[in-house]
């Protein structure tokens, strides 16, 4: 793992999204899903570890808020919920966990059908899959699954649409991807003039804070696993509404830096505690009713960052990129 490496694997990221979405509708990655299930599940059950758990809170969430019992639990847990052909379980990898993976899904084979989304279809985990949804992201030479945590986001998404949760924005699946491409490419094209500014912004012997909202906090524990693996950085997460119940307090006695993911309801509150606390912040998207947060030392905008599903699957991309500027800048200064 590089930083050169890092930074090739995301300037690649939107014609690798592009060239996916290319696929639909010849490629439907659930056609199988019927036959596997007689009915709608009375249940659906995800197992993961990492960036992979997060992507499939999301997924939950969606499912639940559409009333479709779902819940995302870590693969390493030791919980056995009962199983049965009414529990669809899905268990989803980025190339990394699958030891806790394989130990979990042992417990369903044969008790219940199995869907798996992995990198590579001939990974050892896919054995346990009654229908394997390959990720479809290329050699990452990095190792730190940007694009596979993109993609395998992206086809939960697709997964909830078909078991029933709300289609929103992103009805048109591979509209929705073309959307996202465009967004990251902009984003790259523009790195040179932004990134720099954020990364000075953000720079603290503390460490950085990704704060985002309920919905999207899966987009600040991608974010926070990359500057943790990457350039080595202390890396913190918070959601918006519970931060002044919680990091307000370590924000008062250190030098605080976040990196916030706009469109909580308590953005505001966030930016004015924090600004009287002394510290700095920077905003990623749009802000509704205004044209940017107050307080904000910077706004990283993009195109499409008022759709929701824009936004959770582009948005990874910044504290990303801030990655590999940082650990380029570390490869730099210590040779």
């Amino acid at each position: 793992m590089t930083a050169d490496s890092l930074a090739a694997d995301l300037a690649g990221k939107p014609e690798a999204l592009s060239a996916l979405s290319r696929r639909f509708p010849r490629w439907d990655p659930y056609a199988a899903l019927p036959a596997l299930l007689d009915d709608e599940p009375a249940s659906v059950r995800f197992l993961a570890i990492g960036s992979a758990h997060r992507a499939c809170s999301v997924a939950a969430a969606r499912l639940r808020r559409a009333g479709i019992g779902a819940q995302a639990d870590l693969s390493s847990s030791a919980e056995e919920p009962p199983a049965g052909p009414e529990t669809l379980v899905v268990g989803v990898t980025l190339g990394d966990g699958q030891r806790e993976l394989c130990a979990s899904l042992e417990r369903y084979v044969g008790r219940s059908p199995v869907v798996v989304l992995a990198p590579d279809p001939d990974t050892v985990v896919a054995r346990y899959a009654d229908l394997l949804v390959p990720l479809r992201t290329g050699e990452e030479a990095s190792g730190l699954g940007c694009h596979a945590y993109r993609n395998a986001l992206a086809l939960l998404l697709l997964l909830g649409h078909r078991l029933g949760a709300p289609v929103g924005g992103s009805g048109n699946f591979p509209g929705l991807l073309m959307r996202v491409s465009h967004a990251e490419e902009t984003l790259l094209k523009r790195a040179p003039e932004w990134v720099p500014e954020v990364a000075e912004v953000l720079e603290s012997p503390s460490g950085v804070h990704l704060v985002a909202p309920a919905e999207r906090l899966a987009t600040a524990w991608q974010g926070a696993l990359v500057l943790r693996r990457g350039p080595i950085r202390t890396a913190h997460v918070a959601e918006t509404g519970e931060w002044s119940h919680t990091d307000r307090h370590p924000a008062a006695v250190t030098d605080y830096r976040a990196l916030l993911f706009t469109g909580s309801s308590y953005d505001q509150r966030f930016a004015e505690h924090l600004v009287q606390l002394r510290g700095a912040f920077v905003a990623v998207g749009s802000t509704p009713d205004r044209e940017r947060v107050p307080g904000a030392a910077a706004t990283v905008r993009y195109p499409g960052d008022t759709d929701p599903d824009v936004r959770l699957l582009t948005e990874p991309l910044v504290p990303e990129l801030l990655a590999a500027h940082w650990w380029a800048r570390g490869a730099v200064v210590s040779t």
